[in-house]
């Protein structure tokens, strides 16, 4: 039995509201919010950044898993804003955290389902006895050009899982993937700022991977949508998420308690992984969960997972997804802007 062992987010503090964001390009806040259905999005301080973002993360997982960094095998970060261009984000967290030089890293990139990814490759390791614990991270300080649509949601955060086999608290009962060259959002070396492919965002990339990832997994098991508790989904915006479950047939309410996009934005990939870690912050034992991913280029990571009944005591101490949440000051555009080094 594979599964996680412990698990922690991080989200920074400050907040700017989509209707200060409207008011500078003079746009209708309330048509973007309802077409978004995003209130408002995390952004990161001046000395904030992916590799800050996933030791903070990691270091809440550590507290949770209760173990020694140096058992840790392998360390994968997923994101698509990597403070280097050449030279890993994964050791700068190895060394942070308090690993020995004995494990693999790397750093991983396919849009929004980077951190997903890495969790698989953990998986294949642990699998095969190669290593005992192993770390997956979706981190993200995520781009948008200024006045873009991504602007409203493009935002920061991010989520550490420790994979094993000892000291389960939620197994993974098993993952399927679905990948293609759809074209629906990119950014070329040296371009400082992300294009997206409007026709193609939909139904050929978000809505074709999503779909058929959580149906081959379910499939695969042999699981239909009544027998999970929660749901997870990408969500680049509010309204994806809600039509993706829709489609597959589950009930907004299994959605709910890990849809953080409203009050936080699109982390990317920290996105799916951040609504996971809300799920298992309030998840009973026996109850099982399914998260799928989605990452431009484009392609899905679906995994079906079951809370054991170790959870209630290893989150006693831990850190929430909501808490952080909860921890924000608001920031005008001005301010956004110097945070995002524009000036």
């Amino acid at each position: 039995m594979i599964g996680i062992v412990g698990y922690g987010g991080y989200i920074p503090r400050f907040r700017i509201k989509v209707e200060e964001i409207a008011a500078v390009w003079g746009s209708n806040a309330n048509s973007i919010k309802k077409g978004l259905d995003v209130e408002e999005k995390s952004v990161p301080s001046i000395d904030e950044d992916t590799a800050t973002i996933s030791v903070e993360a990691a270091l809440n997982a550590l507290k949770m898993a209760g173990i020694d960094p140096k058992e840790i095998g392998a360390i994968y970060i997923g994101s698509e804003s990597h403070p280097y261009a050449v030279k890993p984000t994964s050791t700068i967290v190895g060394e942070a955290i308090g690993c020995s030089t004995e494990y693999t890293s790397a750093d991983t990139e396919f849009a929004c389902k980077a951190g997903t990814a890495g969790i698989q490759m953990v998986m294949g390791l642990i699998q095969g006895d190669y290593i005992k614990f192993g770390l997956a991270i979706g981190a993200d300080t995520a781009q948008s050009k200024p006045g873009d649509a991504l602007e409203y949601t493009a935002a920061a955060g991010g989520a550490a899982f420790i994979i094993g086999k000892n000291g389960i608290i939620a197994e993974i009962e098993g993952t399927y993937s679905c990948s293609s060259d759809t074209p629906d959002f990119w950014r070329r070396d040296t371009i400082e700022y992300p294009s997206h492919g409007g026709r193609f965002t939909g139904i050929p990339a978000y809505f074709k991977h999503t779909v058929s990832a959580t149906q081959g997994m379910m499939n695969k098991l042999g699981f239909k949508p009544n027998d999970f508790d929660f749901v997870v989904f990408h969500m680049p915006n509010g309204k994806f998420p809600k039509r993706a479950a829709k489609m597959l047939g589950f009930d907004f309410k299994k959605l709910e308690p890990g849809f953080v996009v409203q009050k936080i934005g699109n982390t990317y990939s920290g996105s799916s992984l951040l609504g996971l870690a809300a799920i298992l912050d309030i998840a009973k034992p026996g109850q099982r969960i399914l998260i799928t991913s989605y990452g431009s280029g484009a392609g899905s990571d679906s995994f079906s997972i079951k809370v054991t009944d170790l959870i209630e005591e290893k989150r006693k101490n831990a850190n929430k997804v909501q808490d952080y949440i909860d921890n924000r000051e608001y920031v005008t555009y001005a301010h956004y802007t110097r945070l995002r080094r524009g000036i």
